[in-house]
This record gives C-alpha cells, structure tokens and sequence, in this order.
C-alpha cells in the first residue's frame, strides 16, 4: 500500500501528538495525517525558530524560519524555504492580534490571506482577498481547530483545501497551519492557546 500523497488531499489533519504529562516529550512538535489517521508527514524542531516539515519517510518538503522583532511584543515573520535553499514565500501576522488573520503571497505572486472572522471563532477561512476589508470572499480553504487533550491543551487542525489551489498552494497552505499553531502555542509556552 503506497503513502498518500499530503499534497493531492484535499483534507487533512495537523495535530499535537499524544504526551504524557509526567515523561519529557521528546518527539515531532506536529503530526499531518489523513483524515483516517494514517501519518503522512512531521514537524520537527531544532529550536523555537527553525521547523522541518517532512514526510514520514524523511523526504524534506519545507522549512518553516521564525523571525521576531527586537522584543517578544514585535512583529513576527516566517519563512518559508524549500528543498534547494530558496525562499517560497513569507508569512506575516496582519493584524494587532497576531492569531486573527496571517498573510501570504505565494511563489506565483497570488495574494492567501487565512483569516478567523470573530476572537472566539474555531475556523479560519483561506482566501485571496482580505475578507476584513472585501465583503463575501470566495474561500479556497478552511481550518477548523478543536484541543483534543484539555488537560494539556494539546490541538489539532483539521484543513480542507478546494481545487483551486495547486499542489504546491496545499503544502503551503499546511505550512501556514504550521505558523497559525506557533502563534497560537508557542513552543515551550504552557498558557492557553489564543
């Protein structure tokens, strides 16, 4: 039986995994599976600013660089890099509230913004246009989050992509996960998630 391939779903889930509150922890950050639970790729860090994804074989599909500003109140960026070392986009907090919409232009120049319309919201919305500033934005995607340990906090994000973006766009798209969870809990941080 062949691994599917994570950029050819069109729904997948990006989750914490299982730990147990008395061991140190010492595997990947995040798990990408399908959405019957068979793994597909991993997180790993080498510290709080550099993140590999990679498939469960190993295969490298991007880096994730975390930049801050002078203080932990500064804008952060992330970038994203791929296999042969080059820069495939930035992702940026636009707002004040760093978790209320990220935004990204993608290698062709195309404009993603995922966005959470309210503060309380479970889901955030991919689109191409600011859906803050443009009324009624066609979604290309949606992230849905739920924790699924309370004791731990530990959470999981179930994202749903449609054909229109290119199998390139889903990776990134998962990256972008990736940076909406690091804003969310940083690593290291115990406090709820925002």
């Amino acid at each position: 039986m062949t691994e599917p391939d994570l950029s050819e779903l069109t729904a997948v889930v990006v989750r914490q995994p299982k730990r147990s509150w008395w061991r140190r922890y010492r595997g990947p950050e995040l798990t990408v599976s399908t959405v019957e639970g068979t793994p597909l790729a991993e997180v790993t860090n080498t510290d709080d600013t550099d993140f590999l994804l990679a498939h469960v074989s190993g295969e490298f599909i991007v880096r994730v660089k975390k930049h801050a500003g002078f203080t932990s109140m500064g804008p952060v960026r992330f970038h994203l890099i791929d296999a042969e070392d080059h820069e495939v986009g930035r992702v940026r907090p636009s707002r004040l509230v760093k978790t209320r919409q990220l935004g990204f232009r993608t290698e062709r120049s195309r404009p993603l913004f995922l966005t959470r319309l309210a503060h309380l919201a479970i889901e955030w919305q991919l689109t191409e246009t600011d859906p803050l500033r443009t009324p009624e934005p066609e979604s290309l995607g949606r992230v849905t989050v739920s924790t699924v340990d309370r004791w731990l906090g530990l959470q999981q994000y179930v994202v749903e992509t449609t054909p229109r973006l290119d199998t390139s766009e889903r990776q990134t798209f998962i990256a972008m996960v990736i940076c909406l969870h690091l804003l969310r809990r940083p690593p290291g941080d115990s406090s709820a998630p925002v």
